[in-house]
This record gives structure tokens, C-alpha cells and sequence, in this order.
């Protein structure tokens, strides 16, 4: 078998992404949450302008230029991986942003001064790239938490789950409620700071 037969290659394809990622970073930045609710889906990216010790050390805080997201994540409507769209007029990326800004809060050491935020709608039939658009914001940028510190994007597990570890995240950045309750073995804090310090973005 010739398996060369079988692989797809689209030089347009990587056009439109690059298309559209040449778009997102020109988007402006804002608060997170964004001061306005909005509806609708698509990609966006967090940006850290802190001094916690580790993130400056290891390059990732993002002042003027915001080039270096710290998060970069997706948004998509109720149903669209059935492609059975439900809630086009949903604000689904406005809502994932106001969980972020909350889990931030809760952070015993950040505060959300120090975030901000860009962001770019998708509608359809664009709403088909919001995948591979945030994969490629993910291989560009490598930001820190999609990265080396698992955890941020995680939510309570529910009653019943609780002998989970905690994550990456919640090690480094303690306070959420339900992280406290989990009862696993997490990894150790010296370990988390020593990878991203050892390994710069």
C-alpha cells in the first residue's frame, strides 16, 4: 500500500489559518472578563503583566505588546460537534472568560489587574476553524499554562470525584474552593516552579 495516496496537504487551508491568526492578534486587548457581554463563540488568549517570581523569571509576562499569552483557549456553541448548533446566540466565550477572571480571583497569589484579555467571534461558517485556529495559537506561542502547568481550564469534579489530585495549577496558584477538598497525591510546588523556570518559553 501506498500510504503517500492517502495524506492530504492544503497550502489554502494553512492560508486561512494563518489568515485568521494574523487577525486575533490584531483583535484589541481588554479586560477579563470583558466590561460588555457578547454572544457567540470562537478562540481567545489570556495575558499575565504580573511579578510572580516564576513567570517573570521564565519570560512569560506580556506587557504593551501583548504577543505572549500566558492561556490561549476556544469557546464553541452547544452542539457543535454534532453539528447541531443550539445556542448560536449564547454568549459561550463571554462566559468561559468570566470563569477564568473567577478562578483567577480565587488565586491566593494573582490578581486580576494583572490579566487581560484578546479575543476573536466566529460565526458560521467560520465557526469551523475555531479548532484549528486555537492549535495553531498553541504551537505559536506555547503559552505557559496550555503548556508546562496543566490545571487552569479544570472544574470541580463533582461529589464522588474528590480523590483526584490537584492540579499543576492549583499547587501554584492555591484558592479554589474544590481543588482544597481534593484528597490524591499532587505534584509538589518545587518541582512545578523548577520546570518553568528550567524550561524558558
Amino acid at each position: 500500500m501506498r500510504f503517500e495516496e492517502h495524506i492530504f496537504h492544503s497550502p489554502q487551508f494553512e492560508s486561512v489559518v494563518k489568515s485568521a491568526v494574523d487577525f486575533f492578534n490584531n483583535t484589541p486587548v481588554c479586560a477579563i472578563p470583558p466590561l460588555d457581554s457578547f454572544m457567540g463563540g470562537g478562540v481567545y488568549a489570556l495575558y499575565y503583566t504580573g511579578n510572580y517570581k516564576a513567570y517573570v523569571e521564565a519570560g512569560v509576562t506580556s506587557e504593551n505588546n501583548y504577543l505572549n499569552p500566558i492561556y490561549v483557549g476556544k469557546a464553541v456553541p452547544r452542539g457543535w460537534r454534532t453539528a447541531r448548533l443550539t445556542d448560536l446566540e449564547a454568549p459561550v466565550l463571554y462566559t468561559r472568560l468570566r470563569e477564568h477572571a473567577k478562578s483567577i480571583e480565587l488565586a491566593q497569589n494573582l490578581l486580576l489587574k494583572n490579566f487581560c484579555c484578546r479575543f476573536m467571534l466566529m460565526e458560521e461558517p467560520e465557526s469551523d476553524l475555531i479548532v484549528p485556529v486555537e492549535a495553531a495559537l498553541i504551537r505559536n506561542y506555547r503559552p505557559l499554562w496550555n503548556t508546562l502547568v496543566d490545571g487552569f481550564g479544570n472544574h470541580d469534579p463533582g461529589k464522588g470525584r474528590y480523590n483526584q489530585s490537584k492540579s499543576e495549577w492549583d499547587v501554584l496558584h492555591p484558592g479554589r474552593p474544590w481543588a482544597d477538598r481534593l484528597t490524591g497525591i499532587s505534584p509538589k510546588l518545587e518541582a512545578i516552579i523548577e520546570k518553568i523556570t528550567t524550561i524558558k518559553m
